[in-house]
């Protein structure tokens, strides 16, 4: 039996084509083993999104190759789609495939192994308008399920590379959405994400069809689900229909990620941002009205070329006056081939790194108080695995629908359920909790069981 090992850096996007590679692996007979062992087929799926991506991923080829120089090394993922000529130069490199006909990775192992001749199958991503269908019916060590919905981006932010990586927006044919979803929860999911390299633009390119009406089928249509989250959603996408269907949703958790990068409208500008903060601020005090108790979490880049202190102080109120959940701050950094990277006025490492430690410390402290309004209270959390993977611990880590970690006595046949947990002490990066009882599946409803 031929053996494969994969490495994936980068996004949930990468890790869920990870599985959907595997998936095809798995057909032909290829059983998977580790990376660090030896391996017929190593397939690392790559990033682009920074230069340390780059560089990120280049070690890791490199280690695949002395691992096992006479396996087959395929690489694929962004950075293999921006620049396949540069791995190609990489000794031992015998396939790259980009962020397309990756269906087709079994191919050309066949192809390399009867030829012996490196393959570029890299093509030009910006001419294609059709999403690559690949099927993921579970997920190797994971208890919360990704269910990718669409590819690309149309936006060109002048920081960000990904639209040359991924192409331009493609949707997933709803039907197709539906139906993984059903087989995900049959494979016993409780929860699944949303997610894609711009998923709240899922439906701009479809006829009659839009995020707010696959959100209400995905809840009326499959069978058994628990909870809807959405991995990212630009607060423009936040439609008033999109509101509306969260409104009344009995599955859509009160967690959304709406990235922000930065809350001066002059710095938004220079990003080439589509929103202005009023605009950003009025959909995000409409959702929150729609769901009380919502944790609001985001991304923030930090120094971003020109970025004053003035500029930087907006930021930094606008997200205190909106007590975010939790922020990702980020440092600027610069991305070879983007505008911003070009831009003058790039902003002083020691300035950025301040920056981001206030911001940070902003993070953590809103982090602190939104979790406070929760102890004492009962929620349900999906236990996913042992605390700091320590199993003499007895505790297990998993998030409540609003996204607050949770660490509490549990046993394993917990994992992957939904149970109800006290929380005895809010704090970040996590709350402690007490375990109360297991929600039963008995008819399909939520009927409990009291296990104590």
């Amino acid at each position: 039996m031929s053996s494969v090992a994969f490495y994936t850096l980068g996004c949930k996007v990468n890790h869920y084509e990870t599985e959907a590679i595997w998936q095809l692996f798995k057909e032909n007979g290829y059983e998977r083993v580790d990376f660090e062992k030896n391996a017929d087929v190593y397939v690392i799926n790559t990033c682009t999104v920074t230069n340390t991506g780059d560089k990120k991923s280049r070690q890791v080829i490199r280690r695949a190759v002395r691992q096992n120089p006479d396996g087959v090394i395929c690489v694929t993922g962004c950075y293999a789609q921006t620049s396949p000529a540069e791995i190609l130069a990489i000794p031992g490199v015998d396939i790259v495939v980009g962020t397309q006909d990756r269906v087709k990775m079994l191919d050309y192992i066949a192809k390399y192994r009867e030829e012996r001749k490196p393959i570029n199958a890299v093509h030009n991503i910006m001419k294609n308008r059709v999403y690559e269908e690949m099927d993921v019916p579970y997920f190797t060590d994971r208890h919360r399920a990704s269910l990718k919905i669409q590819e690309g981006c149309n936006n060109f932010c002048t920081f960000c590379i990904i639209p040359w990586a991924r192409g331009l927006m493609r949707s997933r044919n709803p039907e197709e959405v539906i139906r993984q979803a059903q087989q995900l929860v049959d494979a016993g999911y409780k929860e699944i994400v949303l997610t894609g390299i711009h998923t709240g633009g899922y439906g701009q390119d479809l006829k009659d069809y839009n995020l707010a009406m696959l959100l209400k089928d995905l809840e009326h249509k499959v069978t058994g689900l628990k909870r809807l989250r959405i991995s990212s959603i630009e607060a423009s996408q936040l439609t008033d229909e999109v509101i509306e269907v969260i409104n009344q949703s009995n599955i859509i958790v009160r967690h959304m990620h709406i990235p922000l990068q930065s809350g001066s409208d002059t710095v938004l500008k220079r990003m080439r941002r589509k929103y202005t903060m009023a605009e950003y601020e009025e959909r995000l005090l409409k959702l929150k009205k729609a769901l009380p108790g919502l944790a609001i979490t985001s991304d923030v880049i930090v120094g971003f070329p020109g970025e004053t202190e003035e500029e930087f102080m907006e930021t930094y109120n606008f997200i205190e006056k909106h007590k975010y959940a939790e922020l990702h701050v980020f440092p600027y950094s610069k991305r070879t081939g983007t505008p911003a990277a070009r831009m003058e006025d790039q902003v002083d490492e020691d300035v950025k790194n301040e920056r981001v430690h206030r911001l940070i410390s902003l993070s953590d402290q809103l982090a602190k108080e939104y979790a406070s309004q929760f102890e004492h209270e009962v929620l349900e959390v999906i236990p996913e695995n042992f605390y700091n993977e320590d199993p003499a611990s007895g505790l297990f880590e998993g998030y409540t629908d609003n996204y607050l970690k949770v660490v509490f006595p549990a046993t394993e046949d917990m994992v992957g359920k939904i149970v109800r947990v006290k929380i005895t002490k809010s704090g970040y990066p996590y709350n402690e909790g007490q375990f109360v009882r297991v929600m039963d599946e008995l008819d399909g409803d939520n009927k409990e069981k009291l296990v104590i």
